[in-house]
């Protein structure tokens, strides 16, 4: 388990969970979701659970990390806090949830919107088929979300985990490429609920070409495979990581879900079958 600590602010996130941007004490950069956050301590383990999952199946997305908030931060810093039906929440000392930033915040823009004629210049995109098959298996009830950033294509290749970038080996020069981070898994297990609700639309991007060149079944591998055999120490270790003051009595139910989610590893291509009959335009070269 990867443990930092908070040492500066530098703004408010925007979302449902009101994640803050904060600096640690190991030189990077989070996006920190708060143990009391307003849609619920469990989008925490959601979210540590998927990044765990995510990094073995080598989809890119940020690396994970438990955020320790010091109070005396929360005391100098009154910029820290939440709002819960108009009224300020305060953030609680403690251990939270964070998620790497690509770089630094002052030198880096990230996007979470591109246009059409930059989204084929994505050099990871097939990541995008894989989060089909990761967001079925898992039953996220949300919306595919993503950021996007810029650099150079071999520090890039390390940076997005394994996805099918351009990884620029042999180039004399390193060239500039845009790569793609899978974000905001907090509704994998439809959030608090902690269900497979299995809504044929749902875990979807909302730009479908990244969908048009789907022609069959084979084009979500190696993933489905990798889901096929996912492991289950690698669940266990997962499960075993997780801060026990995110969990409470109420949470003895989620060894049953992890046990639920293990059973539907092979059920993921009738899921993927269901988005298809549910909205064919989709995957329109699909033969």
């Amino acid at each position: 388990m990867m443990t930092v600590r908070a040492t500066r602010l530098l703004r408010k996130m925007r979302g449902g969970a009101q994640s803050h941007l904060f600096q640690a004490d190991d030189g990077h950069f989070y996006v920190v979701k708060f143990a009391n956050n307003p849609q619920h301590r469990r989008i925490l383990v959601n979210e540590w659970l998927a990044a765990r999952f995510l990094s073995y199946l080598q989809l890119a997305a940020p690396e994970p990390a438990i955020v320790e908030i010091p109070a005396e931060l929360l005391a100098a810093e009154p910029r820290v806090h939440m709002t819960r039906g108009g009224e300020r929440v305060e953030v609680t000392p403690g251990r939270h949830y964070g998620s790497r930033y690509p770089g630094d915040p002052d030198r880096m823009t990230v996007y979470d919107f591109l246009p059409d004629v930059l989204l084929h210049k994505v050099s990871n995109q097939r990541d995008f088929l894989g989060m089909v098959a990761f967001d079925k298996w898992m039953g996220n009830s949300d919306a595919r979300q993503a950021v996007f950033f810029r650099g150079m294509a071999g520090a890039m290749a390390g940076a997005i985990a394994g996805g099918a970038a351009g990884d620029g080996a042999g180039e004399a020069k390193p060239r500039p490429v845009w790569a793609a981070w899978m974000i905001d898994h907090g509704y994998v297990f439809d959030g608090l609920n902690w269900e497979f609700i299995d809504a044929p639309l749902s875990g979807l991007y909302f730009r479908p070409l990244y969908y048009e060149a789907v022609r069959g079944m084979e084009d979500f591998e190696p993933w489905l495979d990798r889901i096929a055999h996912f492991p289950e120490h690698v669940v266990d270790e997962a499960w075993r990581t997780i801060p026990e003051e995110w969990l409470t009595e109420e949470d003895r139910g989620l060894e049953k879900l992890l046990e639920r989610l293990l059973r539907r590893r092979g059920r993921v291509e009738p899921l993927i079958e269901d988005v298809r009959r549910a909205k064919a335009t989709l995957f329109p070269n699909w033969t």
